[in-house]
C-alpha cells in the first residue's frame, strides 16, 4: 500500500519513461516516501549483480511459476537507471528479459495509477499484444496492466483523466482498474475529494465489470463504508499491499467473496505486524488464505532476502522487483503455519490471481 510512486513526474523522466528505445540516460531520482521502514540504512548501494538474486535455496519454491500481481515497472526500471548509472540494462525490455532471466516468472501486473495519465502506457501495453512480442520483447512473461489514479492524486482528477482511463480500460492487456482508493496517512489530497474521487471510479469499473485494485491506509471507515454501498458483495476485489487492521480485514473478506488481501514485502518488517496476523487468521479459515502476492516494486525489499544474499551484509538494496516473490511468499507461509509452505502459499496465491484478474 504504497504512497503514489512519482518518480514519473518531472518532463526529464517523462521522457525517459519510454523506456523502450536503448541508451536512454537521466539522472531523476526516486522519491522514497513509504516509511513503511524507517530503520536507518547504509548509504552503500550493492552491486548489480546483486539485483539478480541468489537461487532459492528451497527447489519447490523455484517450481512454482511467479505472478506478481501489483508492480510499477515502468518507476521500478527508473530507481534501477538513478541508482545504477552504468547499469547494463538500457530499456524495460532488458530489464525484464534479463533481471528475470531464468527466475520462473510467469506473469506480471503493471500498475498505472498518475493523474495526468501517463501516455506511454500504451507503447508498453502495445508491445505485449501478441505472443510473438511477448516472447522476444518480455522474454516470455505475460504483461498485463491496471490503471486508475490513486488517492494521492485525487485532487487532478477531472474528466480529461477519466476519458483516458477509460481509453485504457478498453485495451486487451488491460486486467482491472486501479490503485484507487483512501489514503488518509499522507492526506496528499483533501479527503472529501479521496473520496470523491474514489466513487467516481467505483462507480465506472463496476459497471464494466472490471475487478478493483483498491489502495487503502489508515481510512478504514471511510473505505469500507464506501465500498459497501457502492460495490456489489461478489465483485472481484484486491486490496493491495494490507497494512492496516485484521478486523478491518475480515469485516471486508466476509462481506466480499471475491475480495482478496495483497501480500508484499512489508509483511517481513518488524514495524508491521497486521499483515501476518491477517494472514494467520485467513491462513485458520475453511477456505484457506485468500491472498494475491504482489511486490509493489519498487519498494519494500523483503527483509529475509537479505538472509540469502550474506555478503552485503550491512548494506540494502535499493529497489524491489517480481523475482523477489519466493521470499514473500515464503515469510508468509510461515506466518500461515502448518501445513502451509512456502510453494504452497505460491499456489494458492496464483490461484488467486486467475480468479481475480484472470491471470495464470
Amino acid at each position: 500500500m504504497l504512497t503514489l510512486i512519482h518518480v514519473i513526474r518531472t518532463s526529464q523522466l517523462l521522457r525517459a519513461s519510454v523506456l523502450l528505445h536503448p541508451h536512454v540516460h537521466f539522472t531523476t531520482t526516486a522519491h522514497r516516501t513509504m516509511g513503511k521502514n524507517n530503520k536507518k540504512k547504509s548509504n552503500i548501494v550493492p552491486a548489480e549483480t546483486y539485483l539478480r538474486l541468489p537461487p532459492l535455496a528451497d527447489a519447490s519454491l523455484a517450481d512454482q511459476p511467479i505472478i506478481d500481481t501489483h508492480t510499477h515497472l515502468v518507476s521500478t526500471f527508473s530507481t534501477y537507471r538513478s541508482k545504477y548509472r552504468d547499469g547494463t540494462l538500457y530499456t524495460i525490455h532488458d530489464f525484464v528479459r534479463e533481471m528475470y532471466r531464468d527466475r520462473n516468472v510467469r506473469a506480471i501486473v503493471d500498475v498505472w495509477c498518475e493523474a495526468p495519465v501517463l501516455r506511454t502506457w500504451r507503447e508498453l501495453a502495445d508491445s505485449a499484444l501478441t505472443a510473438e512480442d511477448r516472447e522476444q520483447k518480455w522474454g516470455g512473461i505475460d504483461y498485463w496492466f491496471v490503471m486508475g489514479v490513486h488517492p494521492h492524486d485525487a485532487k487532478s482528477y477531472n474528466d480529461a483523466v477519466e476519458a483516458s482511463i477509460l481509453e485504457a480500460i478498453a485495451h486487451p492487456r488491460c486486467v482491472g482498474w486501479g490503485e484507487m482508493g483512501l489514503d488518509y496517512h499522507y492526506d496528499n489530497s483533501p479527503r472529501a475529494i479521496q473520496q470523491e474521487v474514489f466513487i467516481r471510479q467505483l462507480n465506472h469499473a463496476v459497471r464494466l465489470g472490471k475487478p478493483l485494485t483498491i489502495h487503502t491506509r489508515e481510512a478504514e471507515a471511510d473505505t469500507e463504508r464506501i465500498l459497501m454501498e457502492h460495490v456489489p458483495a461478489d465483485h472481484k476485489i484486491h486490496i493491495h499491499c494490507f497494512t492496516d487492521s485484521p478486523e478491518f480485514a475480515q469485516r471486508l473478506l466476509q462481506h466480499f467473496c471475491n475480495l482478496y488481501i495483497g501480500i508484499t514485502g512489508v509483511i517481513t518488517y518488524s514495524t508491521n505486524l497486521n499483515t501476518s496476523n491477517i494472514v494467520s487468521q485467513m491462513a485458520m479459515s475453511d477456505g484457506g488464505p485468500r491472498i494475491l502476492l504482489e511486490t509493489d516494486a519498487p519498494f519494500m525489499v523483503p527483509s529475509n532476502l537479505y538472509n540469502s544474499i550474506p555478503e552485503i551484509k550491512g548494506s540494502r538494496l535499493p529497489l524491489c522487483h517480481t523475482a523477489m516473490i519466493p521470499w514473500v511468499a515464503e515469510y508468509t507461509a510461515g506466518k500461515a503455519g502448518h501445513p502451509w509452505n512456502g510453494a504452497d502459499i505460491m499456489k494458492r496465491a496464483n490461484e488467486n490471481a486467475k480468479a481475480v484478474y484472470g491471470v495464470q
